[in-house]
């Protein structure tokens, strides 16, 4: 796991890498942290008072310098109580004066992050945060600007919906058409950006639209980003549990990636 630039840290760290050696700690996602390194992990969040409570404890339980900025999107529920027993210390919580949606709370969240990477993640638990040191690692090392947690090339992951995987699948597909790119989970939450990779966008997506949005925008910067994808594990939720996306999200991300993949500039730096 990745550890803090501290004596301590760094001792145990080389010890590990006397035992194992330095390659299988990296590949272990075992690797000391920059001097200054902040990681900003922005939450988008909606109706989630059952979840939230215990995915920020998981967050905070990352042995990783960080920031938690979470972003109510006007929950109905109770979130907001909960939210408010939370904040403090490295938790920062913003709420939204009426609901907009998940970019549009994800753009309000990067714009108050201060950190050298900044990673999405859902308020749900989904998506593991135990999995931040090996999704952060290709930035670190200097070998990516935006990093994808793909859902789909190896991790392990709850056997749920057919066509929701088609429907991913299909999406991903037409996104790469437009970008060029060769994703296989374009839709995944976990994203992860150097902060100067966010600074240079203009995002306008409110809702789910953020996804092809973003993808079709890192993908026509000139010269390009470099973009890595890394395995992850996913832990899906069915409707009963709590799960909101549907096929009406479906088409507006179909309808985001032709009116991103036609319709906008390429971007040069």
């Amino acid at each position: 796991m990745a550890t803090h630039p501290n004596p301590d840290r760094h001792r145990d760290l080389g010890r590990v890498q006397q035992l194992l050696g330095e390659p299988a700690c990296r590949h272990l996602g075992i690797y000391p942290l920059p001097e200054g390194f902040k990681l900003s992990v922005v939450i988008p969040v909606y109706n989630e008072k059952q979840w939230v409570g215990e995915l920020v404890r998981r967050v905070r339980a990352v042995p990783i310098p960080k920031e938690i900025i979470l972003v109510d999107d006007c929950s109905t529920d109770g979130t907001r109580d909960v939210l408010r027993d939370l904040a403090g210390g490295d938790v920062r919580v913003y709420y939204q004066e009426h609901n907009q949606g998940k970019g549009a709370a994800l753009r309000r969240g990067f714009a108050q992050a201060t950190g050298t990477v900044v990673l999405v993640q859902d308020a749900d638990l989904e998506y593991d945060p135990a999995e931040y040191p090996r999704l952060i690692q290709p930035i670190v090392e200097g070998r990516a600007d935006v990093v994808y947690g793909s859902r789909f090339i190896g991790g392990p992951h709850r056997v749920l919906y057919f066509w929701h995987y088609v429907a991913n699948k299909f999406l991903t597909t037409v996104s790469n058409l437009f970008t060029n790119l060769n994703l296989t989970d374009m839709e995944t939450c976990y994203k992860v950006f150097r902060r100067e990779v966010l600074a240079g966008l203009t995002l306008k997506c409110d809702r789910f639209g953020f996804e092809p949005e973003i993808t079709a925008k890192v993908a026509r910067r000139r010269p390009p980003w470099r973009v890595y994808e890394v395995p992850i594990s996913y832990a899906g939720r069915t409707y009963e549990e709590g799960k909101k996306i549907g096929l009406k999200d479906a088409l507006l991300a179909f309808l985001a990636i032709v009116r991103f993949g036609l319709f906008e500039p390429t971007r040069r730096a």
